[in-house]
């Protein structure tokens, strides 16, 4: 068994402070989704360690995911961007229409013969990043342009926020929020991300506007969450959203600082969904506020070791598919946990590789699997270099010029067309992308 590992170990490349934050993720999801499905393995009918298992096989199959989708070579989802993109768009269009509905939403489909439902907007955000790095890399050199630059790059962005907006407004919001700040990553002006925010907060106002007026859509459940998390009364809307939120830090009170130990919450069984939204403020309950401080210093970590990532990175697509994924990842874990402990409104995110779940976690899993990808190639390119200077050193010979940033820009451009890099020797060719 050891031996396996050592060999399962040196076939796993990539950030290893990255494959260590995983794990303990999937672990602490294991212990809160154990511990918060009691209740609902006791209404179901299921035994206690029904939904245990269940999430033992999901983030099983998630880990293998990652480590798949990491030995890829990350310059190859520059073309899988542009079909994942394309197929996201329908599916969508599909979905606001003909999707399962829950709270006036729809957002899932179910595939035929494997009866599988997933959430399209899980896609759809993994597509767009993906085409989003793409298109940013490719229009660097006029990116500064509104209309040669700026409007490549942003219609697809607005493509997708458009299609998800009339049924997870939540969701939709939190996408244009990254995309602005991997906008402003990728040297967009400024003043073209400020003009973004202001056709971001009409768009919203249109939509709420007709929703209300049609009273086709979601405008309702809207504006009583707005209320309810201002402390407004009480009208005509539903009283979850507000007895979650009350449950919420009624067991955030009762967590304190060192909390009141694994599977001893108790609000778990007042909370209609402690395993999913709110399974925050069960973990601060459980294992108190150092618990969930540690949760959150998890995600950071993540972030801070993809943005280590994306500075070493010589190449654009690179450099952006992995920063634009883990801000994405980092960005719903924050708002999740904000909505725990009251800080914004009920938006119903999930927070990323701990709640319960199946295809949102798959796809959590594929996005962590290509920014590992840039960071293996980034590592091997690296190893490259210093093995070549290495043995020029060895045989005295003069250090050989490094290619310049012009010369970068050309290689990249040519690689999102589907042509090879010309740096490095012919078996092992460097990404350039």
């Amino acid at each position: 068994m050891a031996d396996r590992m050592k060999q399962l170990l040196t076939k796993t490349k990539g950030d290893q402070v990255i494959w260590g934050v995983v794990l303990v993720l999937s672990f602490i999801s294991l212990l809160a989704v154990y511990s918060s499905t009691g209740s609902l393995a006791y209404r179901m009918e299921k035994n206690s360690s029904y939904y245990l298992v269940k999430q033992v096989m999901v983030l099983g199959l998630g880990l293998l995911i990652t480590y798949w989708v990491h030995k890829v070579n990350y310059t190859k989802f520059a073309k899988v961007a542009v079909i994942l993109y394309l197929l996201s768009l329908p599916l969508l269009l599909y979905t606001l229409f003909f999707g399962t509905s829950l709270n006036e939403g729809s957002r899932w489909i179910k595939l035929p013969v494997i009866n599988l439902t997933f959430q399209t907007s899980d896609l759809a955000k993994l597509a767009l990043f993906m085409f989003i790095a793409r298109v940013l890399s490719m229009k660097q050199d006029v990116i500064k342009d509104l209309k040669k630059g700026f409007i490549p790059v942003l219609l697809p962005m607005l493509f997708t926020c458009a299609l998800i907006a009339p049924a997870n407004l939540s969701t939709a919001l939190m996408l244009g929020a990254t995309c602005s700040i991997v906008f402003f990553i990728g040297r967009v002006q400024v003043k073209h991300i400020l003009l973004l925010g202001a056709v971001g907060i009409m768009g919203v106002s249109l939509l709420f506007t007709i929703s209300k007026l049609t009273g086709f859509g979601r405008a309702k459940t809207w504006q009583q969450r707005i209320e309810d998390f201002a402390g407004g009364k009480k009208k005509e809307g539903k009283e979850e959203d507000v007895y979650q939120v009350q449950q919420a830090k009624i067991a955030i009170a009762n967590g304190g600082l060192t909390g009141r130990g694994p599977g001893r919450s108790l609000q778990k069984n007042f909370l209609p969904h402690p395993y999913s939204d709110f399974i925050f403020s069960i973990i601060i309950e459980e294992y108190g506020l150092i618990g969930g401080g540690i949760v959150m210093m998890l995600y950071l970590l993540f972030l801070w070791r993809s943005i280590l990532i994306f500075k070493r990175c010589p190449f654009a697509f690179g450099a952006f598919l992995a920063v634009g994924l883990s801000i994405t990842l980092v960005f719903q874990a924050m708002l999740n946990m904000a909505v725990n402990v009251h800080l914004v409104p009920v938006t119903g995110l999930t927070l990323p590789m701990i709640s319960m779940g199946g295809s949102s976690i798959w796809f959590t899993s594929i996005a962590i699997g290509i920014v590992l990808s840039v960071s293996r190639y980034v590592d091997e390119m690296e190893g490259e270099k210093k093995g070549k200077k290495a043995a020029r050193e060895a045989a005295g010979e003069e250090e050989e010029e490094e290619p310049e940033e012009e010369e970068y820009e050309e290689i990249a451009k040519e690689a999102l067309k589907g042509k090879k890099s010309k740096i490095g020797d012919n078996n092992n060719p460097i990404p350039a992308v």
